[in-house]
């Protein structure tokens, strides 16, 4: 069992990750400090049953997710501005190889990706269904495995699976269509038939 005297100590280091992490789910400052807040209350009454030695970010990602989803969901509240610092995580491209992609030679998409900027990415973020969003900030924002994100959720891996999947293919095909309005990608051209299978 967890002596609660050692909870600043052990907790505390992950404020910012944890704020960082409210800022996106909330999309407002003063919600995300709240959230925060009332993960670190959470966390200190049930730091005693916490189990040293397991992974003590993860609880306290967990609370934070709870926290977010039992509270701060039914607000829908939207910030009036978008503040973008702190995003810089969010480049998608990071998540697909980048430097060393890049050192290989870019592909279209890598270069469309490197072209979109952080309030495009986020945008995208924001306008995924809640339980993709939060799936794929924890995955891709994050760094969490499968498995903790299982545990933070509270569902099966294979729920996370399938929400990280499908999050995904929509954020890529949202980024896609931007991409193309913005000339950046050339639409597949209708006289050109599509490769026959296996080739």
């Amino acid at each position: 069992m967890a002596d609660q005297a050692k909870f600043a100590e052990q907790a505390m280091v992950y404020m910012d990750q944890l704020y960082s992490a409210a800022r996106r789910m909330t999309r407002n400052p003063a919600d995300a400090e709240d959230l925060v807040q009332e993960t670190y209350l959470r966390a200190y009454r049930g730091f005693g049953s916490f189990q040293e030695g397991t992974n003590l970010r993860a609880w306290l990602f967990r609370i934070l997710t709870n926290a977010f989803i039992n509270s701060y969901r039914s607000k829908q509240r939207k910030p009036t501005s978008v503040d973008l610092a702190g995003v810089e995580d969010l480049y998608l491209h990071q998540r697909l190889g980048g430097d060393t992609k890049a050192a290989l030679g870019a592909s279209a998409e890598e270069v469309l990706m490197d072209s979109i900027t952080e309030s495009e990415i986020v945008d995208a973020l924001e306008s995924l269904p809640e339980e993709y969003r939060i799936a794929v900030l924890l995955a891709d924002a994050e760094g969490f495995a499968y498995k903790e994100i299982a545990a933070i959720l509270d569902v099966p891996i294979g729920t996370v699976m399938s929400r990280l999947h499908r999050g995904r293919k929509t954020l890529q095909r949202q980024l896609l269509e931007f991409g193309k309005a913005r000339g950046w990608v050339d639409p597949p051209s209708p006289d050109r038939a599509p490769a026959p299978a296996g080739i």
